[in-house]
C-alpha cells in the first residue's frame, strides 16, 4: 500500500513530565492506528515533530491529544515539510584521517552523486579491485543515508539521488567500520553542495467551485499565491477552478475563501507532486529546529523537552 506524503508538520511541546508521558502513550496508540502519522523527536533541538497529511489531519491529531489523552502541550502553527535533492552529477574524493594515543581512523572515499528522479535514493558500488575491501561497503552505505536525513541547504531529508563508489582505499590497521562511516557522510555531502542542490515544495492540485461573479477575485487570489491555473469548467450556475499551488501558500486558505465570496464557494486539495522552490531559505529558525523557508509558513513556538517515542518513527 502506497501511503500518501507526510507534507505538514507541527511541534508540540508538553508542559511537565507527566505530559511527556502522557504524550508518548497517546502518540504511540495513534501510530497503531493510523500509517499516516509519523512522530520523531529532532536530535539537535529535543523537540516532539508531529508529521501528517494535511493540517486537518494534524488538528484531528492534537485535538485527541489534548482531548483523549489530558496532554497539556505548547503547540507550534502548521509548517511544511519541504525536500532537497540535485540537479546535477558531480563528484568528490574524500580521505578520512584521525590519528590519536591508540590506533587512528583511516578513510578513503570517492562518491559520484546524479539526479535520480522518483526513483527515491539509489547505492552502488562499482569499485573493481578491491580498493575499499567489501567488509567495509556497508558502513560507506550507511553513512550515505544517515547524511540524506540531514540535507545540505536547510536540514530537510534529501531525496531522488543515485550514489555511486567509484573509488577509494584503506589501512590495514587504521581503517574501521566508522571511519568509513564518517568518510562517506563527508564525502556525500561535498559531492552534492557541487551538483546544484535545490529545495522542494509539495505543490497542491486545487479546485474551488464558485459563483460566475466571484471567479475573478477568487482566480486572482490564487495568483497571489504564487498559483497556476489550469482552467475552467461550467457546472450550472458555478464555476469549477483548477490550479496548482504551493501548499506554503494555501494555510488559512479557506477563511480567506469565504471572506472573498461571502461564503459561497468550496475547495478541495489534494498533493500534486513536490517541485523546485523559486528562491531559498529566507531563516534558520533556532527554535524550532526547522527553517522557514516561504511565505505564508508560520513559524512553531515552544520550549525544549523530549518525549520518548516508539520505534517506528520515521513515516516520512
Amino acid at each position: 500500500m502506497k501511503l500518501p506524503e507526510l507534507i505538514v508538520f507541527v511541534v508540540i511541546d508538553p508542559k511537565t513530565q507527566a505530559d511527556q508521558e502522557k504524550l508518548g502513550r497517546g502518540l504511540r496508540e495513534m501510530m497503531a492506528e493510523d500509517p499516516t502519522l509519523g512522530v520523531n523527536t529532532d536530535t539537535r533541538t529535543g523537540h516532539t515533530i508531529i508529521r501528517g497529511t494535511g493540517e486537518l489531519h494534524l488538528e484531528v491529531i492534537v485535538d485527541r491529544l489534548t482531548r483523549e489523552f489530558n496532554v497539556a502541550a505548547t503547540i507550534g502553527k502548521p509548517q511544511v515539510a519541504y525536500r532537497e535533492t540535485i540537479r546535477a552529477k558531480a563528484e568528490h574524493d574524500y580521505t578520512h584521517k584521525k590519528q590519536t594515543r591508540g590506533s587512528g581512523q583511516y578513510a578513503r572515499t570517492k562518491l559520484t552523486v546524479e539526479p535520480n528522479p522518483g526513483k527515491a535514493f539509489e547505492f552502488d558500488n562499482v569499485i573493481k579491485g578491491g580498493s575499499v575491501p567489501k567488509g567495509f561497503i556497508p558502513a560507506v552505505e550507511q553513512g550515505v543515508r544517515e547524511s540524506l536525513e540531514g540535507g545540505i541547504l536547510a536540514g530537510y531529508p534529501m531525496v531522488d539521488i543515485k550514489v555511486e563508489l567509484i573509488d577509494g582505499a584503506y589501512h590495514e590497521v587504521d581503517s574501521s567500520e566508522i571511519a568509513f562511516k564518517i568518510c562517506s557522510s563527508i564525502c556525500f555531502k561535498e559531492a552534492c553542495r557541487k551538483a546544484e542542490p535545490v529545495l522542494l515544495e509539495p505543490v497542491m492540485r486545487v479546485e474551488v467551485v464558485v459563483p460566475e461573479e466571484y471567479m475573478g477575485t477568487v482566480n486572482g487570489d490564487l495568483s497571489s499565491r504564487r498559483g497556476r491555473l489550469e482552467g475552467t469548467e461550467v457546472r450550472g450556475a458555478t464555476r469549477l477552478i483548477k490550479a496548482m499551488v504551493p501548499l506554503s501558500e494555501m494555510f488559512g486558505y479557506a477563511a480567506e475563501l469565504r471572506s472573498r465570496t461571502e461564503g459561497r464557494a468550496s475547495y478541495t486539495m489534494h498533493f500534486a507532486r513536490y517541485e523546485p522552490l523559486s528562491g531559498g531559505p529566507d531563516t534558520d529558525n533556532e527554535d524550532s529546529g526547522a527553517p522557514v523557508v516561504a511565505p505564508r509558513t508560520p513559524a512553531p513556538t515552544g520550549n525544549q523537552s523530549h518525549v520518548a517515542l516508539p520505534k517506528p518513527d520515521d513515516r516520512g
